[in-house]
């Protein structure tokens, strides 16, 4: 079961935890009670609700999506990177 907390916190220390939240697709309530686990003993985690990639993998996605780039010429780049 679920029930709402009310927290005041500095309008800094929320952004921040905002923004690392976002950063590692969780969202501030889990951060939270994780912490909260953490103080009592508990060992389960709360799951993430959604997971997202971390900022390089998305800014990366889709980048070879129309290459012309055979298993050959991976093995040809590999076999000329390690000489």
């Amino acid at each position: 079961m679920s029930t709402k907390l009310t927290l005041r916190l500095d309008e800094q220390l929320i952004a921040a935890a905002k923004d690392y939240a976002r950063a590692n697709g969780r969202s501030v309530s889990v951060l939270v009670a994780d912490y909260f686990a953490q103080l009592s003993g508990q060992t389960q985690r709360v799951p993430a609700a959604t997971p997202t990639a971390s900022p390089i993998t998305a800014q990366l996605r889709g980048a070879l999506k129309n290459a012309q780039i055979t298993e050959a010429d991976h093995q040809a780049h590999l076999a000329a990177k390690h000489r």
